[in-house]
């Protein structure tokens, strides 16, 4: 940890006292002397503008916030944002010096519902971010189109008026699509009903969404796309032992990108040799650690992974070190494609990858389904259609063709 050198700052006003403190924690986030320095700077700048206006610390109030930015940005073109003042303030907060940021409190009816529906999504059913979004997403407009009050009128609601929502947002959408509109909606119907909003079940008058299942074939890249991939990667550089980690998981395990930056320190038993999986709906799954895998990530804790507070497995490489996010994960992929000079591929084909792999080297379709943590064999079944040598003698002959 690189210590901020404070006499290349001076902090005149209220926030002084502070300033050592406030470098300490830049150092500790992983802020590089130089941009340490601007932040300090920042701060020297906020406190003495706080002693011209004649203000305690702690009338820093959002509005405050507003007219300071303002008043830089005459004479500052760099850290003249909202989010230029996150580290100065999240460590004042921290503190207690300046006041709280104040959490938006739903005003409406319509998003008073939204946010018990949001929290019964996290806590009840355990889903991800991702899909939270989504639902959320199906629920906004379904509510929207309700009369005011909507409160009252959900006591009235009926069968019509759900599948008249289901009908007018479907089409024109993808398969995937509209089933995420028949999904959400039942989602919501069931929150409602159960949490006494709706005096009756109308989660059976949602359709059902037409559409063949198990008709596309797993789109899987060859092992030799996920060897340049991962061959990509610099071992030299802490990124590059961080990304090569990440993709041996995700090519050689088949997890997913939120499984992967899930992932705590705490997950790997390497006496047993097992990693344990934070799957959905917040399932927890062990799953053996072949060597390969367990020698990258031992390369990345060794000589890779940047130190920080956080227990996450892997985390970011520039400052503010945390955790990284499934949108990360994503974006480590992509960044390898570019490197090894191929098409741009989701993180989950990687995971198609692992399976089509594992049934290729002889593994069964039930330990696939296994090391990929299905609930449905049938899930599972999908990839028997890539195993062409297994296909090939249950083909029959072309009418007239040679036998």
């Amino acid at each position: 940890m690189r210590e901020v050198d404070l006499s290349a700052v001076r902090v005149l006003g209220p926030l002084s006292g502070h300033a050592e403190g406030f470098g300490a924690d830049l150092a500790r986030q992983g802020y590089a002397p130089s941009s340490a320095t601007d932040h300090l700077r920042l701060m020297g700048h906020l406190s003495r503008w706080l002693e011209a206006e004649g203000l305690d610390p702690t009338e820093f109030t959002a509005e405050r916030t507003e007219d300071f930015l303002r008043v830089r940005g005459e004479t500052h073109v760099r850290l003249v944002s909202e989010r230029a003042l996150t580290p100065l303030l999240g460590y004042l907060r921290g503190l207690g010096v300046v006041p709280e940021s104040p959490c938006p409190v739903p005003c409406t009816g319509l998003e008073r519902l939204l946010d018990d529906y949001r929290r019964f999504l996290v806590r009840e059913r355990g889903l991800v971010a991702g899909s939270v979004v989504l639902y959320e997403r199906v629920a906004r407009g379904f509510l929207a189109g309700l009369p005011e009050p909507i409160e009252a009128h959900l006591k009235l609601l009926g069968a019509e008026e759900v599948t008249g929502f289901v009908l007018r947002e479907c089409p024109g959408r993808s398969v995937s699509a509209a089933r995420t509109v028949a999904t959400g909606t039942r989602s919501l119907l069931r929150f409602l009903y159960l949490d006494g909003w709706m005096p009756r079940a109308l989660a059976s008058a949602v359709p059902g969404v037409a559409g063949w299942s198990m008709t596309s074939l797993p789109r899987a890249v060859g092992a030799e796309v996920a060897a340049k991939l991962i061959a990509s990667c610099d071992p030299a550089t802490p990124v590059g032992r961080r990304d090569h980690a990440i993709l041996v998981l995700l090519a050689r395990l088949g997890l997913r990108g939120q499984e992967v930056a899930d992932a705590a320190l705490g997950d790997i038993d390497w006496r047993a040799g097992e990693l344990v999986i934070r799957g959905k709906g917040r399932r927890r799954e062990r799953l053996p650690l072949p060597v390969d895998v367990g020698e990258a990530l031992v390369g990345y804790l060794q000589q890779g992974r940047q130190r920080c507070r956080s227990r996450r497995l892997f985390v970011s490489v520039r400052a503010p070190i945390g955790p990284v996010s499934a949108s990360a994960i994503r974006s480590v992929v992509r960044d390898a494609c570019q490197r090894a000079g191929l098409p741009r591929i989701g993180a989950h084909r990687l995971r198609h990858t692992a399976a089509t792999e594992m049934l290729r080297a002889g593994a069964s379709l039930a330990e696939v389904g296994q090391v990929l943590r299905h609930r449905s064999p049938l899930t599972t079944a999908n990839y028997a259609k890539v195993d062409r040598v297994a296909l090939f003698a249950l083909a029959r002959p072309w009418p007239g063709a040679e036998s």
